[in-house]
């Protein structure tokens, strides 16, 4: 007997964990098919989660109903808040991970949920009738049906590992690559390419002269990510150490450069920009004399070091003997070499929004599949891909948040329009609406969709409303509250700012850049009360009404412009609007609009090569 799913996701990375358990936990007969069982959401590279930009998408994957903000903060062994010199809208959470106790609490999870059922198998072929999905067959020759099929396939797919000259087939170090997905694909229209990435060499912290370096400790005050009401179980810190290449370790480097798969032809995929290899470093920018480096835990229990900023696929015999010449790793220990390794990719712009192919209906593509690079990019879109194929199984329109919305929503609106040419990361400056879509308001933003949706549950909807119920009670009275100079003014002194000679709002007083809200709180009894004590999540609380209050004038006039865009994301164009026939767009514009099938106007102004001129043309054609 065949067995049937409603979904199948293939693999078990970061994109396939969150979109199993969203889909299971919305009433879907989930099957999650893995290699290797022990490595749920498996660190490939760095131990840490979160970061610029990446910190906000975390924060709004545990807002949706996610887990990978629960399974940080019960595994972490360092946590900072990013770019607190700046203003809130860059703020970043990132956390230092324990990598092995990272994935059995992964495991943990994904077992609990009574929805889903798993296989150890690789997966070979799809089943496709009639242009669907209808489900997938085994390396060992097992067919399992289902109604809708999501591949997470990571960075296996035909993967290549490169040190030095040595080739070995691999979809990560010391595992085997998968076959088969990407030549059936190909022969049903796809379009595919070769994208790489790298990992720096692992050092035994044991070997370590961690005097030579400079120490970088958690904040005094941890932060975690997840919003539910609760504290993360990190007691005490670990610390991360900085250190810097030099002139040596370079010119040793440059011995290896003659056999390095990277300038000899041998890699034929294109790396990250933002995070290159350190010879590709050392020649893009020739004339800089030191590159930092970061050591960073790679966990409680265990001695390994992850050498950040280090990647390289050179001879393993150039790198140890380069590493032994920076400064605190002259007696370094390596348990393993760096590598690049190359994969199969598939062109995002053959997505819809809800990440379902356009060839083959109820397909699903998400994470390093599409182009992406890192863990935070991967969980965005598996549990964007598991709840829109949850959705459509119910006959439900697909969830598509948009640009002002959500990071995630940036995210897969930069995919599916503007395509990829290098792995993409996402990046605070990739959005327009920064100061609305802040990691601290992400469940503001979100919780009440995925409510709605079926994923987030009534407790976490209901903790949502009462924080934002304190929040407001909080902005309420300090628009109410009037100080007075005998109040106020030894405090605005010590802060060295004017005293004031009559009474003035609370809310103006805050407004001050010299002046935090609890200066003003520490000054009356009654803002004390309005945040109990006993209310777990009250500095949360606190730091949300004093951001909403200190950037009010900001946050408004970005609603405003918000607005304004969203009538254009209002004006629909159908997949069957015929862009061949419009001969008063450019031919650049016509053959983009043929091959991305905008949703709306307002995508279609993002896609590369569509001028301001053509747009207007087809609001003509719209009759607007």
């Amino acid at each position: 007997m065949t067995p049937k799913y409603d979904i199948i996701v293939v693999g078990a990375g970061h994109a396939g964990c969150e979109a199993a358990a969203a889909a299971a936990n919305m009433g879907s007969k989930v099957l999650l098919v893995t290699m290797d069982m022990t490595k749920f959401a498996q660190m490939s590279c760095n131990p840490a989660m979160g970061g610029i930009a990446k910190g906000q998408i975390i924060r709004e994957v545990d807002a949706l109903g996610g887990y990978s903000g629960i399974v940080t903060d019960g595994t972490m062994i360092q946590f900072r808040m990013l770019n607190k010199s700046k203003g809130p809208a860059m703020w970043s959470p990132r956390a230092q991970c324990d990598r092995s106790k990272f994935t059995i609490k992964w495991r943990i999870i994904l077992e609990s949920l009574k929805n889903l059922d798993f296989w150890q198998d690789t997966v070979v072929n799809l089943i496709i009738e009639n242009k669907k999905a209808c489900g997938i067959i085994t390396a060992r020759g097992i067919i399992i049906r289902s109604e809708s099929v999501i591949l997470t396939n990571g960075t296996f797919l035909n993967g290549l590992i490169h040190v030095g000259k040595a080739q070995v087939y691999g979809g990560r170090d010391s595992e085997m690559p998968s076959y088969g997905i990407t030549e059936q694909l190909v022969k049903s229209g796809f379009i595919t390419g070769r994208l790489k990435t790298g990992t720096p060499a692992r050092v035994d912290g044991r070997s370590i002269d961690f005097s030579k370096m400079t120490e970088q400790p958690g904040d005094d005050n941890p932060g975690k990510f997840s919003f539910l009401p609760g504290s993360s179980k990190l007691r005490k810190q670990q610390s991360c150490f900085i250190t810097y290449t030099d002139k040596n370790v370079h010119d040793t480097l440059r011995k290896g450069f003659k056999d390095s798969p990277l300038f000899n032809g041998d890699i034929k995929g294109r790396g990250p920009r933002y995070c290159p290899s350190i010879e590709d470093k050392v020649v893009t920018f020739a004339g800089k004399e030191r590159h930092q480096l970061f050591l960073e835990p790679e966990g409680n229990s265990t001695v390994e070091f992850y050498l950040n900023g280090f990647s390289s696929s050179l001879p393993w015999e150039i790198q140890y003997e380069a590493i032994k010449k920076i400064p605190g790793l002259e007696n370094v220990k390596l348990f393993r070499p760096g590598y690049a390794i190359e994969y199969d990719y598939f062109d995002p712009t053959q997505l819809t929004a809800a990440l379902e192919t356009k060839l083959i209906s109820n397909l699903y593509f998400a994470g390093q599949i599409n182009g992406t690079t890192g863990y935070e990019e991967a969980a965005a879109q598996g549990i964007m891909a598991g709840i829109n194929a949850n959705l459509k199984l119910r006959n439900i329109p697909p969830l598509v948040l948009n640009r002002n919305e959500a990071y995630i929503g940036v995210l897969i609106d930069d995919l599916i329009t503007k395509g990829i040419d290098e792995p993409y990361r996402m990046f605070t400056s990739r959005a327009e609406y920064r100061i609305l879509l802040r990691q601290d308001n992400a469940d503001f933003r979100l919780t009440p969709i995925a409510y709605e949706i079926g994923l987030a549950k009534r407790s976490r909807f209901d903790w949502m409303k009462k924080k934002y119920k304190y929040v407001d009670d909080l902005k309420n009275e300090f628009k109410k509250i009037s100080l007075y100079p005998k109040d106020v003014n030894d405090m605005l002194i010590r802060l060295e700012t004017n005293p004031i000679k009559q009474k003035v709002k609370a809310v103006d007083i805050l407004l001050r850049p010299q002046v935090a809200i609890n200066d003003i709180i520490q000054l009356s009894d009654y803002l004390k009360r309005i945040v109990p004590d006993h209310v777990r999540q009250k500095n949360e609380i606190i730091e949300a009404a004093e951001t909403e209050m200190k950037y009010a004038g900001y946050i408004e006039r970005e609603k405003i412009v918000a607005r304004k865009i969203k009538r254009l994301e209002n004006l629909e164009l159908y997949n069957d609007f015929d862009y061949s026939k419009i001969n008063s767009i450019s031919t650049e514009a016509r053959q983009k609009l043929i091959k991305i099938k905008p949703r709306n106007i307002g995508q279609a102004s993002r896609i590369p090569g569509v001028s301001p001129s053509d747009i207007n043309v087809l609001l003509v054609y719209l009759g607007r």
